[in-house]
């Protein structure tokens, strides 16, 4: 079996094809062998051009070793484990020769060209036989930032009205860092075929996190990408998809989708990161709070609906914090922010600095008041409209925190997100997602009403037409207390379409 991954200078410029080399870590001059369990794999440069420069890795495998493999029985075939297309499609077998071979630039580690290695380049993959239709493997890059080209396979060239095979000829081309070209290429191959040439166990799973860390929660097709790559096992996908959801930042909701096992028929499409954005915009919301808190000297801090502890990590690591209280409506979301913050095993110091509290943001609570700030992250979205007078009140009227940042999607934006459909939301679980006049007119009235100054920023890439992906609003009081009751002026227009689900 083969794939080849070639780099293509862009115009103009500063580094030739052939840094390629650099970056996987393998000489364009020589050819090298490498031995595994299953067979013998080559590296060598059919071309190798300051314009253009191709690595293929070819592996023979070994068919001794696939007899002896445990996996590749079936019950229905008794001969599989000698009739198999295990030499030939690019399979788990491809995908573990890939692993050892280029682990290196798996890692994104290069000495001598470090800054490359870091930054998205024009890459084409090509891989001559894959077991998957073109619309699985579509399905599965296309989110990644990559072109698909798949075109099925006869079963028989020499008998055309046999029809197609179940196989296909992949090419990718795309501008994507080489460390997430190969990690891809690491865990989807296997989850193409659904098989794997050895043994799962839990160490699996930290494999599936540790080579999709960058791209795969925030993938649409997550979940089914998760249970496939772990056979199905409940368990271990589980735990993965758990663990996958310390990178959303939403409430009760999502976490306990998150751990549940989905059908397949669910899933609906959700929006993923471009592969070239500088960071994920979860990295950059957090990042804008972290602002925000900080611009108005926010260093007793509440994290209202605080989910599995996305923001309380950087807040408890960062000494500008002296007290940090998470809120959120469900005990299970929060056991999981306590196992993922190993509180248990924190100095007691930093440990300290941090509650947790299960508690409705709907309702008032004595304890939540006088703090220097409070956050609403990506939360205000997972409310009923009817019931946003009663966080607001709780939140401005009762609680009273001398600050408030809330985000929130900005709904203009969606239509810049190709895999979602007009007229979806981002997450399955969003009661509404607002434009950016919808936003600034529910702030502006919760503002005015309890004696707040509102302004507002845009989180990640300013587009000229839609604005920003996230939309943040940070309040700051500037007016005594004033007696309320929980208002009933009507929020801005609501979405009522199907809801489906967001990579945030």
């Amino acid at each position: 079996m083969l794939v080849t991954i070639t780099a293509i200078r862009p115009e103009g410029a500063g580094w030739p094809a052939t840094d390629l080399g650099y970056l996987l870590a393998k000489n364009p001059a020589t050819v090298q062998d490498f031995s595994h369990g299953f067979g013998r794999s080559r590296v060598f440069y059919p071309e190798a051009t300051e314009a253009r420069c191709t690595a293929a890795l070819y592996l023979e495998i070994d068919p001794i070793g696939l007899i002896k493999s445990r996996n590749l029985s079936s019950a229905d075939f008794s001969l599989s484990q000698y009739v198999n297309d295990r030499p030939y499609a690019a399979t788990s077998l491809l995908a573990g020769a890939i692993g050892q071979v280029f682990r290196t630039a798996i890692r994104g580690a290069s000495k001598e060209r470090a800054e490359l290695a870091a930054s998205a380049m024009p890459l084409e993959l090509r891989l001559p036989v894959v077991p998957a239709s073109p619309e699985f493997v579509t399905r599965l890059f296309a989110p990644l930032g990559w072109e698909v080209t798949a075109t099925p396979l006869a079963l028989d060239p020499a008998f055309p009205e046999w029809g197609e095979s179940r196989y296909c000829d992949v090419t990718l081309t795309g501008e994507v860092r080489v460390s997430d070209a190969l990690s891809q290429l690491y865990v989807l191959l296997p989850v193409l075929d659904g098989s794997k040439h050895y043994w799962i166990d839990p160490s699996e799973v930290e494999k599936l996190l540790r080579a999709g860390e960058a791209w795969l929660p925030g993938h649409p097709d997550r979940e089914l990408i998760t249970r496939r790559y772990l056979g199905r096992r409940p368990t271990l996908v589980r735990s993965a998809l758990a663990r996958l959801a310390e990178s959303d930042e939403v409430p009760e909701a999502e976490l306990d989708n998150a751990v549940d096992e989905v059908d397949e028929a669910d899933e609906a499409p959700t929006v993923t990161e471009a592969a070239s954005a500088p960071a994920p915009l979860a990295t950059l919301r957090r990042e804008a709070v972290l602002t925000a808190l900080k611009d108005v000297g926010g260093r007793r801090v509440l994290d209202l609906g605080c989910g599995g502890g996305a923001l309380l990590r950087p807040l408890l690591h960062d000494r500008y914090f002296t007290e940090i209280v998470g809120v959120d409506v469900s005990a299970r979301a929060l056991q999981y922010a306590a196992r993922k913050l190993h509180l248990d095993r924190q100095p007691a110091a930093l440990a300290s600095r941090l509650t947790l509290k299960q508690g409705s943001l709907t309702y008032t609570d004595a304890a939540l008041k006088g703090y220097d700030a409070a956050v609403l992250m990506e939360v205000i979205e997972h409310v009923d409209p009817p019931r946003l007078a009663s966080l607001e009140h709780a939140v401005f009227g009762a609680a009273r925190p001398g600050a408030v940042v809330v985000t929130t999607p900005n709904a203009e934006y969606n239509v810049r997100y190709p895999t979602l459909e007009a007229g979806r939301m981002r997450h399955r679980d969003h009661r509404f997602e607002w434009t950016r006049p919808e936003f600034a007119a529910w702030a502006t009235g919760v503002a005015e009403r309890h004696g707040y100054a509102v302004s507002f920023r845009p989180v990640g890439d300013v587009d000229p037409e839609v604005g920003a992906s996230t939309q943040l609003a940070l309040f700051v009081l500037s007016a005594p207390a004033i007696p309320s009751m929980p208002s009933t002026q009507s929020t801005p227009s609501t979405q009522s379409t199907p809801l489906s689900k967001e990579a945030k």
